[in-house]
């Protein structure tokens, strides 16, 4: 009997074998440098999104007078 094949990854979350084999490969095998390479990434993107959600606040937007937002 034929193995059945894995099921396709649904979701932008759901991470495949050959996901994980490129990621090995891309570090030549080594397990601790492809965990270290994937969670510098990860720290630069969560770096990143502090860093743009923080400049959207520093603009201080003017708040609305409260007669425009009730309509008056």
């Amino acid at each position: 009997m034929a193995s059945e094949p894995k099921p396709v990854p649904t979701s932008p979350f759901d991470v495949s074998e050959a996901d994980i084999d490129q990621a090995l490969a891309t570090c030549d095998g080594d397990a601790r440098e492809t965990i270290r390479a994937l969670l510098v990434g990860q720290a630069y993107l969560e770096h990143e999104m502090s860093r743009r959600t923080s400049a959207g606040y520093e603009r201080r937007l003017p708040l609305a007078r409260l007669s425009d937002v009730q309509g008056n």
